[in-house]
């Protein structure tokens, strides 16, 4: 009988394949980098083909390794980086360029061209999103008219358009399945949240053809099986969800007003709102949280582009760590208020500034000043632009008193003592801190009806560890003033 849930967790640099057991507890796991290309500054791709192959070959290691076949597993669920493009030729499959990524600034021209208030206003009040190049409408844009021979290739509906969700389902499915969830969809700056269906509009807008586009599902809901090949047997695909949505999920941040924080390659702060989708006057996004049932959950959303990508600089470029976990261990032994501050605006700043100009700077160095310094300023970032957040969240009517928070920076236990420092607030770490690969097994479970509820999830969630504050308010004040005169020296 099977028995185990298969997770599929695409990230911006790696991809991992778990297991999850029916009662919701990690079983084994697989992860496998991926490279990543920056052909220009402020460009971000991905060969789409090896990000494939990372997908499939950590799935046949897990099950592999530990002797499972397809008969095993009850489902799979697809969790992904969001925003990432990609469009393919609908007859052969073959994609006619490299994977936009998220991050990736290219269209932020087009985006400045766009100068009429009322089309931002639209698109904001349809999408609940900034017109922004993070969002991918301006990366298929982009596609269309610099691929030679994409533009009316499109036109002739022979081109199909995915986030990277909707991308690993035509592969896993041999191109039988050409769907996405309410959440990835959400993403796009084409969807309309409150109608639930594209947006003939912004399509216009955007001159794409609603041909390219997939069918928007539940983000539990049957969204086909995998090619007996791949895993000598068919495997139904019963989920999908944004990574940000499903670590949500995996949070069981089920109620209105609770809130979670993933701290991985970027740092993305979620805010459940309910049923109402909130609208934001301090540049924060509203989002789809989850759909069951036809029933939509939304969220405030506020993105930090370079949270983990920051420490992975430090590692890659200037490689003053050798590892990334390193950096914990020297923030211990290294004063708070050293004068250091780090602004990682490598591809620009996120939310709450959305500034696609601004370049990182390191500021207040001295003679005294070292490697050990910049490593601290590094992390110190990511709590500072975690309160920018806050900040902003405060400013729409909406508290933040705790946080539950994942992905691999979570694992630092010096970065959430400082964040519930700078936050003035308890910070909680779960049991599990994969919750993006566990919110998408939830969801999975909930399809495959080994989970009744969201009831019935929310009691399995545990917290690990909290952290509480321990800073004084003054030198917290502080050290957020220099932090906001750093920023405002990148602004462009």
């Amino acid at each position: 009988m099977a028995k185990y849930l298969l997770s599929i967790d695409q990230g911006t640099t790696s991809s991992r394949a778990i297991l999850f057991t029916t009662q919701g507890e990690r079983y084994a796991s697989a992860q496998e980098e991926f490279p990543q290309y920056f052909p220009q500054d402020g460009w971000v791709e991905h060969n789409p083909n090896e990000l494939w192959q990372s997908v499939l070959s950590t799935c046949q290691k897990v099950l592999d390794e530990n002797q499972l076949s397809a008969s095993d597993i009850l489902g799979i669920g697809i969790t992904n980086q969001r925003e990432t493009t990609l469009v393919w030729d609908k007859n052969t499959g073959a994609v006619i360029y490299n994977a936009i990524v998220w991050q990736d600034r290219r269209t932020a021209f087009f985006c400045d061209s766009i100068d009429c208030q009322d089309i931002k206003n639209s698109i904001m009040d349809k999408t609940g999103l900034i017109l922004d190049a993070y969002f991918s409408a301006t990366k298929i844009n982009w596609l269309l008219d610099n691929v030679p021979g994409a533009r009316e290739k499109a036109d002739a509906g022979q081109l199909l358009f995915g986030t990277v969700d909707t991308f690993l389902l035509w592969q896993l499915t041999a191109g039988k399945s050409h769907k996405t969830d309410a959440t990835n969809a959400s993403r796009t700056m084409l969807f309309n949240i409150h109608q639930q269906c594209w947006d003939d509009e912004l399509l216009a807008l955007f001159s794409i053809p609603k041909s390219m586009l997939p069918d928007v599902m539940d983000c539990a809901a049957e969204f086909g099986v995998t090619q007996s090949s791949l895993f000598n047997g068919e495997i139904p695909i019963l989920a999908m969800a944004g990574d940000q949505q499903a670590a949500l999920f995996g949070q069981a941040c089920f109620t209105e007003g609770m809130a979670k924080c993933t701290y991985g390659t970027g740092a993305f702060l979620m805010l459940n709102t309910g049923n109402k989708a909130l609208k934001s006057t301090n540049r924060l996004l509203t989002t789809i949280a989850y759909r069951l049932n036809g029933d939509v959950t939304y969220a405030i959303e506020g993105s930090i582009f370079m949270a983990g990508a920051t420490i992975q600089w430090l590692r890659d470029q200037l490689k003053i760590i050798d590892k990334a976990s390193d950096s914990e261990k020297i923030a211990e032994n290294t004063v708070v208020e050293h004068g250091v501050f780090l602004v990682p605006a490598f591809t620009g700043l996120g939310a709450p500034y959305w500034d696609p100009n601004a370049r990182a700077v390191i500021s207040g160095l001295s003679r005294d000043s070292g490697r050990n310094e910049i490593i601290s300023a590094a992390l110190q970032s990511v709590a500072f632009q975690s309160k920018d957040l806050q900040n902003a969240m405060a400013k729409d009517g909406l508290a933040l008193s705790f946080l539950k928070v994942d992905g691999g920076m979570a694992e630092n236990n010096w970065l959430l003592n400082f964040i519930s420092d700078m936050l003035s607030i308890t910070v909680e770490r779960p049991d599990i801190v994969e919750t993006t690969a566990l919110g998408v097994a939830y969801l999975t479970g909930l399809q495959a009806g080994v989970f009744s509820s969201v009831d019935q999830l929310s009691t399995l969630w545990r917290c690990e560890k909290s952290f509480t504050p321990q800073i004084s308010e003054q030198k917290k004040n502080r050290l957020y003033a220099q932090w906001q005169n750093a920023v405002s020296k990148v602004q462009s």
